[in-house]
């Protein structure tokens, strides 16, 4: 087991690169199963959750080669195992897209439940509501889903509550159901869009990606097709509020600037320095910071991916603030480890009431689950004194090089193996 061992009080200055979006290569990765043919996709991140799902494919009959380190071709054209029913699908919560994109191909679809990071009970219900709905036959039990149909037809869908994964899972589904199938109150983040732009470009017919309702008219079969993945929102923010956190200057690159529109207002509600440009935003920490207010929604709103690590700046900002968690019921694990460096944090059901301090300091904790991972390092880099982060393979599971990417900005963290 690997550990990160950080030394605190290290301004971050420099340019940093944004690796590919976590969030959307774990479902086109999935998706790339459905093509007859051979799928190239660019700039994907090169982060332990990749890597699980090539092996995956590959388990399944599929063949994954890297043509370098972020570009991988998918090949899956004679067909593979509808059966996802071994350990490695476990380990990470994506492996659920299996489903949608094994029962359009096949019709039938049987995948071992997810894992992932544990920050609450995370059911499927809406998936599994969506692929009953488009004709399916789904059964549930001894940890596996099973899921069959002699024809997948479209209908209209709408989502009880807003689902990134489910949005994905019954597009995946429907895009080889005969018809037209519309899905309302539907997700709107940037990798929902991702996944419908890679399956049109597969030769899908997918309109409204981005807005609340998304039509797909059913094609009979998918040509592989070479995509490239859109710059990662969540590691990209975790940069911009590393910057902050360490009164830092630091120019993050290779992003959409217009997906961080709701960390930008609140960074700069926060008297942060924020300039930009066409694909990269600066981010200057010189004035002293205050607190704010944060409440977590779906997207445009605040990202709850990026809760612990705003989190972990407002305990070091002067004054109260308040952090409202509206999407996930249970994401507050990781704030005993933030007490143990310091931070004065009450929480009350969904809400957290943070007290600003004068400084963190060094601390043995653990990363409780991937963006815990992230404040753990965030709050250590602002910290007086030596840190030690345990729990590094949550980190590793969506943020590529991180110990590298940091040291290049003039932090001091190390890896270790235990």
């Amino acid at each position: 087991m690997d550990k990160l061992i950080v030394q605190g009080r290290k301004r971050l200055v420099g340019e940093v690169s944004i690796s590919g979006a976590k969030n959307a290569a774990v479902a086109v990765i999935p998706a790339a199963i459905m093509a007859e043919g051979v799928s190239v996709l660019e700039n994907l991140p090169s982060i332990e959750d990749v890597r699980s799902l090539c092996h995956t494919i590959e388990k399944l009959g599929g063949k994954c080669t890297y043509q370098d380190q972020h570009t991988l071709q998918i090949d899956c054209g004679d067909g593979i195992d509808y059966r996802a029913t071994f350990e490695e699908v476990q380990k990470i919560r994506a492996s659920y897209y299996f489903l949608g994109a094994l029962l359009a191909r096949y019709k039938k679809a049987e995948v071992a439940l997810p894992g992932g990071c544990n920050f609450g009970v995370r059911p499927i219900d809406l998936h599994l509501k969506g692929f009953r709905a488009l004709g399916a036959t789904v059964e549930e039990g001894n940890g596996m889903v099973k899921a069959y149909a002699d024809r997948l037809v479209g209908t209209s869908i709408y989502m009880d509550q807003v689902s990134v994964g489910a949005t994905i899972n019954i597009m995946l589904a429907a895009t080889m159901a005969e018809g037209v199938t519309t899905i309302e109150n539907a997700a709107k983040e940037p990798h929902v869009v991702d996944t419908a732009n890679y399956l049109n470009m597969m030769g899908a017919n997918i309109k409204g990606a981005g807005t609340d309702v998304i039509r797909i008219r059913g094609v009979e079969k998918l040509r592989g097709a070479q995509y490239t993945i859109i710059p990662d929102q969540i590691e990209a923010g975790t940069y911009m509020i590393a910057a902050a956190i360490t009164g830092g200057d630091v120019l993050v690159k290779n992003i959409i600037p217009k997906h961080m529109d709701s960390l930008t207002a609140k960074l700069d509600e926060m008297n942060v320095t924020i300039e930009e440009h066409d694909d990269s935003i600066r981010v200057t920490a010189n004035r002293p910071l205050h607190g704010a207010n944060v409440k977590t929604m779906s997207y445009p709103g605040f990202p709850t991916d990026l809760q612990p690590q705003i989190a972990a700046l407002l305990s070091v900002c002067s004054g109260s603030s308040v952090i409202t968690e509206n999407v996930w019921e249970n994401r507050y694990q990781y704030i005993d480890e933030l007490r143990k460096l310091g931070a004065q944090v009450e929480i009350d059901g969904r809400i957290a009431r943070i007290q600003g301090v004068e400084h963190l300091h060094g601390a043995q904790v653990s990363a409780t689950d991937l963006r815990a991972g992230a404040a753990m390092i965030l709050a250590a880099l602002a910290a007086e004194g030596e840190s030690e982060i345990d729990g590094v393979k949550y980190i590793d599971r969506g943020y590529e090089n991180v110990e590298h990417k940091f040291n290049a900005l003039g932090a001091k963290i190390t890896r270790i193996q235990v």
